[in-house]
C-alpha cells in the first residue's frame, strides 16, 4: 500500500440488490408497508422487472428475474436466506409504531450494541433491521422499558 497514489472518494453509496419472487407482493410490502418510494424502474411488457426504492438515506434495488427464455435466471432455495440489511435511523421506535400501524409483522424492539433494534423479514425472507442509538441498557426489551417509563410518571 505504501507508495501508491491516493484514490479520490468516488463511491457514493452501497445499495443492496434483491432478487424477488413476486415484484407485486414485494412492492406492496416495501412501498405500502414500509413507506419506501420508487425512484427508478425498468418496465418490460408493461410489468416492472427492476426498480430502485428509497426512504430517506436508505435504498434497495429489486428485480424479478424471468423464469423462462434466454434471459431466465432461476434460483435454488429461499431467495433471502442468510441476507441481513441494517438501516441506521434517527428513531427506530417511531418506525416500529409506523410499521405495525401499516400491518407489518415486526419483532419486539430490544437494545443491542447500544441501539434500539427492530427486526422483520420481507416476503422473500431477506432480514431487515432498523436501528437507532440509545442509552437504554443492553438487552432491554421495549415492553419492559415502556412499563418502566410509565412507572416513573
Amino acid at each position: 500500500m505504501n507508495g501508491q497514489a491516493k484514490t479520490r472518494a468516488n463511491i457514493k453509496q452501497a445499495v443492496p440488490f434483491f432478487a424477488v419472487s413476486s415484484m407485486e407482493n414485494t412492492l406492496r410490502f416495501y412501498v405500502d408497508g414500509l413507506g419506501f418510494e420508487m425512484t427508478h424502474k425498468w418496465l418490460h411488457h408493461d410489468k416492472i422487472e427492476w426498480c430502485c426504492l428509497q426512504r430517506g438515506g436508505g435504498s434497495i434495488m429489486l428485480q424479478e428475474f424471468r423464469k423462462e427464455g434466454p434471459n431466465a435466471r432461476v434460483f435454488k432455495g429461499k431467495l433471502g436466506a442468510g441476507v441481513s440489511i441494517c438501516f441506521l435511523c434517527e428513531d427506530a421506535l417511531e418506525l416500529y409504531h409506523e410499521f405495525i400501524t401499516r400491518g407489518i409483522k415486526v419483532s419486539e424492539p430490544f437494545v443491542g450494541n447500544g441501539m434500539w433494534v427492530i427486526r422483520l423479514s420481507d416476503p422473500d425472507g431477506y432480514k431487515l433491521e432498523f436501528e437507532s442509538n440509545t442509552d437504554v441498557p443492553e438487552e432491554t426489551r421495549y415492553s419492559d422499558w415502556k412499563d418502566s417509563q410509565i412507572n416513573q410518571l
